[in-house]
Order: structure tokens, then sequence, then C-alpha cells
């Protein structure tokens, strides 16, 4: 199976333009350092937060998913209503594209993996579905490839696939690797993150998530990464780049992930439970308090990039909450949520480990095409799902509407 080219350009912004919109939020009018303080630590409480006289939060229970979802609601909003100028007028069209619940055959589902470029009607799709996610999703950083995931049967959409760059450290995966310093910045190159995963409905409630995550591990995924960034030279070292993608990470959305465990094809990519995050980040200040603290740290702060290739400015949202943080004086340990996410490897090769180790220079990769990985799903997953459960035949995809029609608002 191939991966279907991105469909034609429409009227929407670049992926790029996207995403310096999304980072650069308008600028708000400037506030005293005081009530920018109060502010913070308001919206803090109001998400669920508790505030400590130390300065600190606890969130809730992590078992309690109800919570947690609760817990990122506000920011979820705040990323819908930024995303509402753009893409609003699209989503008529863009609701044409989720199957209807009687529009599905279970047994006539053929996945069709689609490269999303940027400026494409694809595009708006993808950044809409991702609106959909119980928590806030990323635009990824750095090196991205976005797909989707078609049902050829409806051209509708099964789920989307966001590879982006890893972070530079990430303590359960380093040590599931066994990284040390060196090693670890010559081949994480070698990495991907995938930042979103999943499916949407009806195909959800099929099961087709684990299809979706399966497929991000494809040869056709991996192929597509390799066409895309072979031959590019990394901006610190200058070193050419092969092209040869290794590892898929991804975390949990909310806790131990009952989609990921124990998934995997026999003798063949598998998704491994390394341990969790500490419970730091910064999703706590994306529910509209960040457009202060970014404009609060252009006007008090210094950039923090060291790179000129790297373009001016601060390196990325963390460094700008950690920098206004600190000119505001209050606790830096606000960073730390306590949220804490599964992180889960997918080896792609069977001495992946070994090679981004630097113990040995050539991979032995799995070779699992889309067509192979859909066969398994269909008998190991799907058909036994669909003679259990009927409810995802009485889907309407009216149900994701994020905004009411002109007509509904007049």
């Amino acid at each position: 199976m191939s991966i279907a080219a991105g469909q034609e350009d429409i009227d929407s912004p670049s992926d790029a333009a996207a995403s310096a919109a999304s980072f650069q939020d308008a600028r708000p009018p400037t506030v005293s350092p005081e009530a920018l303080r109060t502010r913070i630590l308001q919206s803090l409480v109001d998400q669920g937060f508790e505030v400590r006289a130390d300065g600190t939060i606890v969130a809730p229970d992590g078992r309690d998913k109800h919570r947690l979802r609760m817990l990122h609601r506000s920011a979820v909003t705040s990323s819908r209503c930024r995303a509402e100028r753009s893409l609003r007028r699209h989503e008529d069209w863009i609701l044409r594209r989720f199957a209807k619940g009687l529009d599905i055959d279970p047994e006539a589902i053929q996945p069709e993996l689609r490269l999303v470029t940027s400026g494409s009607s694809d595009e708006l799709l993808f950044r809409y579905a991702r609106l959909h996610w119980s928590i806030p999703v990323s635009a990824g950083y750095g090196r991205r490839l976005r797909f989707l995931v078609v049902d050829r049967q409806n051209n509708c959409l099964i789920g989307i696939i966001g590879l982006g760059d890893p972070v530079i450290r990430l303590g359960a995966r380093d040590q599931w690797v066994g990284w040390d310093r060196d090693s670890l910045h010559q081949r994480l190159r070698h990495v991907m993150d995938a930042f979103v995963l999943g499916a949407v409905p009806p195909y959800n409630d099929l099961l087709c998530g684990k299809l979706v995550a399966m497929l991000a591990a494809s040869t056709e995924v991996r192929t597509a990464f390799k066409e895309r960034y072979s031959g590019s030279a990394s901006l610190i070292s200058g070193r050419p780049f092969n092209g040869e993608l290794a590892l898929i990470t991804t975390l949990s959305a909310l806790g131990r992930s009952s989609m990921y465990n124990r998934l995997g094809l026999p003798g063949g990519p598998r998704f491994i439970s390394a341990g969790e995050t500490l419970g730091s980040g910064e999703f706590q200040f994306s529910n509209g308090v960040y457009a202060e603290l970014l404009e609060y740290a252009r006007q008090h702060g210094s950039p923090s990039a060291k790179n000129s290739a790297w373009g001016v400015g601060f390196r990325n949202r963390r460094e700008v909450v950690r920098t206004a943080l600190k000119l505001l004086d209050l606790n830096p340990d606000l960073m730390y949520h306590g949220v804490r996410r599964s992180v889960y490897c997918v080896p792609l090769a069977s001495n992946t480990r070994e090679f981004l180790r630097g113990e040995q220079d050539t991979l032995d990769f799995w070779t699992r095409n889309a067509e192979e990985i859909t066969g398994w799903f269909r008998d190991r997953w799907l058909l036994p799902r669909a003679a259990r459960i009927t409810r995802w035949r009485d889907f309407d995809p009216e149900s994701l509407r994020l905004w009411p029609s002109e007509g509904e608002r007049s």
C-alpha cells in the first residue's frame, strides 16, 4: 500500500504560519506583575489544581480519568477558540469527511495512509480532528510528518498520526534505550515522537485506535520519513543524515493506556511501556494565560535561543513559562503539575537499542506494511469487536460540531 499524496491547496494558512500563530498569540494588553500573578494562581485553582502555601500545585488523583479530563478542559477550550477563526468557515465540509455509523461496513474497512501537505484540505481536516482529543494537542516541533488514515470505502477519516521531533531529555525513554550523553546527542535524530495518535468516531468504537497506532510503525511511514529527511544536515553538528527512523515514542493521554498495552505484531513492532514522565510541563498555562506570559517574557526577559539557525526569541513554550515565572517571582515548581503520563517506545528494528547506543551501525528493520497490519487488525480486533457492540452504527458526525452554524446563531 502506497501513501497517497495530499489534496489540492485551498484557502488555509501554511503549516509554518499556523505554528507561528499558535506560538505567537495576539499580544494582550500589558498588565501589572501583581495582576498577572493573581490571574495565574486563580486560573490554576479554576482548572482544579490545589495551590499550596509554598507556591506549588497538586493535581487531582491521576487514577481518576474523568477528573484528569476536567483538568485539561480549559486548555482544550482555549485551543478551540484559537482555531475558530481559521477553521469555522470550513466546518460544514470537514464534518462530511467523518463517517456516519451506517456508512461503515467493518469487513470492508480499507485504510489508506495519506501524507498531509501544508496548505491542503487534508491539513485542515487534521487540525480539526485533533481539537476533539481530551487533552490539548501540540502542533509538534521541528521535523514533522502528519498523516491521515482514511477509509477507502467511504473516503472518511479513520484517524490521525502526527510525528515530531522528540524532547532532548526523557528519562523513561533514555533509560530504556540505555543512552549515555554522547550517543544520545549523536543518534536522537533517529527518533520521532507521536504527538497525536488515534482514531476518531465512530471508528474509535471499533478499536481502530490500535490500527492507527500500529500504522505509525509501518514501512510506509518509515519510508516517508526517509524520503523527507535523508540528506539533511543537523543544525547543531552539521553532519548529514541518512534518514533512518529507528524508534517512535509516544505518551499516553490519561495515565496508563488500554490502547497501547500489549499492542504489537507477532514478530514485529510493538508498544513497550518504558515508565512514566515526572509530571512537568506547561499545559496548565494553555488556557489563555500563556499569551500573557509570553508577552511578559518578551518585555522583561532575554531570548534564550543559542544558535542563529534556530531563529530568534525563546526556544519553546516551556522556556517562555519558566522565564516568566521567574520574572514574576512565582515558584518555578508551578511547572510540575503532577500529571504523570506513561511513556511508550516503539522500536522499528530488532536492534533499535543497540543502534541508538552506537554499538551497531545498521538497523535490522521489521518490515510490516499497511496491508499486513490491516489484515492482522481485522482478524485480531476489528471483526470480534464489531460482533460484540453496535453503538458505532448510531454515530452522527453532527455531534462533533464545535461551532454553531450561522443559522443556529441567529
